[in-house]
């Protein structure tokens, strides 16, 4: 997979103009323009011409800018699309993935309205149908970039409760990480929803990382430096994986077989995680 720093990716709401001009400055790495959940139906198509008109202007520097359209059956969903093919957006994102088919028919939307190759596709994963079928969608159209956690809805549909360590999302986390791997796609965590939870989200951000997510969806933009401690290598971390490519390397040259850092055996995959996590630092660190 290609390292592109998405540590942290704030939803922007569509009809707030303020809010999409602050985002501008953020030290956000992607933004969600949201035309769905975050906007009042009798709102829908003001909303989508301020954000035609904000990708239009430009201005958002490195940030990813992703827009999360409403979902192809709904009345706005359609027009959405075929609005933002080409817009210069970097990514359209799908709510409520539940099959290949839904992804299928957004391909097969952008493509008769002139989208060009390179604008993604990011399917959110917030039912009980689409975990299951978490796989399929991840294989379902070569414009797929992402899978994004929606463990709100998730929960909802479950009939579970939030608890502090996110057990009654843990499976459903696991598989869709699982499947975005399999295909080669990056995969992002859900949002927290308690913003005076500061410990929580902490919590939150790390448990994310362990299991293998690049970075969380969030809805404030006080909780982004959070998210990009929590999903950048950390000066320790970096340090080591110096120390497991140069010895690597070392022993390759002197036709040695067997690598050992600080007590470990080194294999070769240990040295692509190294390679990949020195990579995303300078990503990062390239970005100012």
């Amino acid at each position: 997979m290609p390292v592109r720093p998405r540590r942290s990716v704030l939803y922007v709401p569509g009809a707030n103009a303020r809010a999409i001009e602050k985002a501008r400055a953020l030290d956000a790495d992607a933004l969600i323009l949201d035309l769905e959940d975050a906007v009042a139906p009798a709102a829908k198509v003001e909303a989508r011409a301020r954000v035609l008109e904000a990708l239009a202007a430009g201005g958002f520097g490195h940030r990813e800018r992703a827009v999360r359209v409403n979902g192809l059956a709904t009345p706005w969903g359609a027009d959405d699309v075929a609005a933002l093919a080409r817009a210069g957006a970097d990514a359209v994102v799908l709510p409520k993935v539940e099959s290949a088919a839904e992804v299928h028919a957004a391909e097969a939307a952008l493509a008769a309205a002139g989208a060009p190759d390179g604008l993604a596709l990011w399917c959110m994963i917030e039912t009980p149908r689409g975990v299951l079928a978490s796989a399929e969608i991840a294989r379902a159209s070569p414009r797929l970039a992402c899978l994004v956690a929606g463990t709100s809805d998730l929960v909802k549909d479950l009939g579970a409760r939030h608890t502090p360590g996110r057990l009654e999302v843990l499976t459903s986390l696991g598989l869709i990480v699982l499947a975005a791997r399999a295909a080669g796609l990056a995969a992002l965590d859900g949002v927290h929803l308690d913003l005076g939870d500061d410990a929580g989200l902490e919590a939150s951000c790390r448990q994310g990382r362990d299991l293998g997510f690049d970075g969380k969806t969030l809805i404030h933009p006080r909780t982004i430096a959070a998210a990009n401690r929590a999903f950048a290598p950390d000066a320790a971390e970096l340090e080591e994986a110096r120390r497991v490519i140069a010895a690597h390397a070392a022993a390759e040259a002197a036709g040695q077989g067997v690598v050992v850092v600080d007590g470990r055996l080194v294999e070769a995959l240990h040295v692509a995680a190294a390679r990949r996590r020195v990579a995303l630092a300078e990503a990062i660190a390239a970005r100012g």
